[in-house]
């Protein structure tokens, strides 16, 4: 007797895998830039389509390219980024991811319409894509350091304008929760090079690309104090150059 086979259930198709955001990244910084495009580009999910040293290539690759959203430095030399802001804003969102957290800068990025503002060293890789993520879909975020600085300024302003005048001193300011990340994120990702409170700021300004001349004049400090503390700081962070300390405190190496 023949068997008759019992039809096949229909399955649905298996739903094909999301294409990857398409990023661009503008920074002068060849380090951070270096380091952002490879780990961006080095998954599934996110890929760097080009990359910018200042506003006005940042503009010019969003027209060549069409990202899906631009990641923004705020100093870069030519065309900064505050001045590239509302140019680019009408070709893609935009995220700043910069070394800037000045009370003033984080508001006038946000009311020029980033959708987000994220500080080096306040991120893991994956809390960047998640944001990234966010920023395409219209979600803001903004990481503690930048948030911190932004809420304090308007502390000290709201007694002298009173609460009802907060909306007029933060410009178009999202009213979503200004940080969906971790405050402790910063905090932990940096304390584990234990370094020093002088030894932080003369990385700070390592990062941020100042010769040893720069700092010790910035910090008024000799140029071998400079050395030596830049020494015990290559020791705690394992690094043997400036850009590999740079990458590793910015947490892009």
């Amino acid at each position: 007797m023949t068997r008759h086979a019992h039809p096949r259930p229909d399955f649905p198709p298996p739903t094909p895998a999301a294409p990857p955001l398409r990023l661009l990244v503008a920074d002068d910084n060849p380090v951070v830039r270096a380091g952002l495009t490879a780990l961006l580009s080095g998954r599934a999910d996110t890929t760097v389509v080009a990359e910018a040293t200042d506003g006005r290539e940042a503009y010019e690759a969003a027209l060549q390219h069409r990202p899906d959203v631009i990641l923004l430095d705020v100093r870069m030399p030519g065309v900064d980024g505050i001045s590239a802001l509302p140019h680019l804003v009408r070709l893609a969102p935009v995220m700043m991811l910069t070394y800037s957290h000045e009370a003033e800068t984080v508001r006038e990025a946000l009311r020029l319409g980033a959708g987000g503002y994220l500080v080096h060293g306040e991120f893991t890789t994956e809390q960047l894509v998640r944001a990234v993520r966010d920023v395409r879909e219209g979600r803001p975020h903004v990481t503690p350091g930048a948030a911190r600085a932004l809420l304090t300024e308007l502390l000290a302003s709201a007694p002298a304008h009173g609460p009802g005048q907060l909306t007029a001193i933060c410009g178009e300011i999202p009213t979503h929760p200004l940080s969906r990340l971790q405050p402790s994120v910063g905090q932990s990702f940096r304390s584990r090079f234990r370094l020093s409170t002088r030894e932080a700021e003369i990385m700070d300004l390592i990062a941020s690309g100042m010769t040893n001349q720069q700092i010790a004049a910035a910090c008024f400090i000799s140029e071998k104090t400079v050395k030596n503390h830049i020494n015990r700081i290559f020791a705690k962070l394992h690094t043997t150059t400036r850009s590999q300390a740079a990458a590793k405190w910015l947490g892009v190496a």
